[in-house]
């Protein structure tokens, strides 16, 4: 035996081991295991023999595994159930030959997975088909990698799937509608930081059992939509897109939204989030929301943080107005706020709360880094428009617009001079003509230019 081993590198000699290991296993054990051990092992043989699973690999019972931080394998009866992998700092380097097709090839023997975590291990190219075939899959989790392209259709015959996590990757293309069409059972959806485009899908109003749906840090536009059905719905979070500018329609039982740095303008819904009594954390920061700020928002029954800055919100503050006992973090900086600061936001016994509460670049009055009050009052008259009209009232638009005006009334003026000429050389050349026609041409010309003029305007 030692003459054999010693023709065999160290690796093969752990694998003929293990191989061997399998081959004389207890009678009881089942054919299924064995075609899963044996899996398991080739998994291992792809990942080029990691240290971190030596230990792992010295059992062949699966129920004696001891999870680790960087790997974690769980069965029920005879088939296994959960796996975990953890590539966070150097766990699991990847060879310069490894194949991520297959790798999921080989993942796909395990039929009865339920769940597939598969985090910051470097793995890129497109996310392979072969993930369509673990037909029992509830949960998939394949944050902090490098896959490319778009999200697969396969993943759509997972119909079981409740969980889809496909964080910090580098997915692009649209975000795909059979998410919200095919997959009933969804209820964690998360595609934060990539590079997805488009809108999001209309199917999404459908999605009845979603509690968390999450797609910022990508390149999407355009409006919501509706969402009010879903009843479900406690995390939602759009940061840093290009939404809007409408605010979306929402469920009420909300816990999180984030609607930081986006498109957003026009105001706050105040009738909708007076009731939004499940609300902790609110930020609807760096967007381009006008109108005046609701006061409410500082005593929802359970708001924690709260960051409106940066934006264009108008309104007096009053000392009287009341805050929630749980509020912890409040950002009203970059508005155009006036009056005077909350006395809930400030502790008698500590001062001010310090970083908890910021408001700069107000016009509030008896605190430090602010505007004068005239700059919130004229600010404010420039944001008074109504919102309908908004859109068609800049600056080219408002010169056209007189210069239409201009140029029609002119114009009809003009005629309207012509038409006098016109109507006293008749008078001059010719008494036999009957003064009925006279009387038609100018009553003809009088009747014309009010039109004009009216059309003008």
């Amino acid at each position: 035996m030692a003459k054999l081993a010693s023709s065999f590198p160290v690796p093969s000699v752990s694998l003929l081991l293990l191989v061997l290991s399998v081959i004389y296993l207890p009678r009881q054990s089942s054919e299924l295991e064995l075609s899963q051990f044996q899996a398991l092992l080739r998994l291992q043989q792809l990942l080029n023999y990691p240290p971190s699973l030596n230990s792992f690999f010295n059992t062949s019972d699966f129920s004696d595994i001891v999870p680790t931080q960087s790997f974690t394998l769980v069965c029920f009866g005879d088939d296994l159930t959960q796996l975990h992998i953890n590539g966070q700092d150097g766990a699991f380097p990847l060879p310069s030959d490894f194949s991520t097709q297959a790798f999921f090839s080989t993942l796909a023997t395990f039929s009865s997975l339920k769940v597939l975590s598969l985090v910051s291990m470097g793995l890129q190219g497109p996310l392979p088909a072969a993930i369509g075939n673990l037909s029992s899959l509830e949960i998939l989790n394949a944050s902090s990698n490098s896959f490319t392209g778009e999200i697969p259709e396969e993943i759509s015959s997972l119909k079981g799937l409740q969980s889809l996590i496909l964080d910090f990757n580098n997915f692009t293309g649209q975000i795909p509608g059979w998410l919200g069409s095919h997959l009933p059972a969804m209820a964690v959806l998360s595609l934060k930081n990539n590079s997805l485009a488009g809108t999001v899908p209309g199917s999404f109003s459908s999605m009845r059992n979603l509690r968390v749906l999450s797609v910022s840090g990508n390149n999407l536009s355009g409006e919501i939509p509706n969402l009010q059905r879903l009843h479900n719905l406690q995390v939602l979070d759009l940061e840093g897109n290009q939404f809007g500018p409408h605010f979306p329609s929402l469920p009420t039982r909300l816990v999180t939204l984030i609607l930081k740095k986006n498109k957003f303008g026009l105001g706050l819904p105040s009738k909708s989030m007076a009731i939004y009594y499940q609300l902790q954390k609110l930020d609807v920061s760096m967007n381009g929301f006008v109108g005046p700020f609701l006061p409410f928002l500082l005593s929802l029954p359970s708001i924690q943080y709260l960051d409106i800055s940066a934006n264009k919100f108008t309104g007096m503050l009053q000392k009287t107005m009341s805050c929630s006992p749980g509020l912890i973090f409040v950002n009203l900086s970059s508005n155009l706020l006036t009056g005077y600061l909350p006395s809930c936001l400030l502790s008698e016994s500590h001062g001010q709360r310090g970083e908890a509460v910021l408001y700069a670049d107000n016009c509030i009055s008896g605190q430090e880094d602010q505007h004068p009050s005239g700059f919130c009052h004229n600010e404010a008259l420039a944001v008074t428009i109504l919102p309908t009209q908004e859109r068609h009232t800049g600056p080219a638009h408002k010169a056209g617009l007189t210069f239409s005006v201009l140029g029609g009334t002119l114009g009809g003026v003009a005629i309207v001079a012509s038409a006098l000429l016109a109507a006293r050389k008749v008078r001059a050349l010719s008494y036999s003509k009957s003064p009925p026609t006279m009387l038609v041409i100018e009553n003809a010309s009088a009747a014309y230019n009010v039109k004009l003029l009216s059309d003008a305007s």
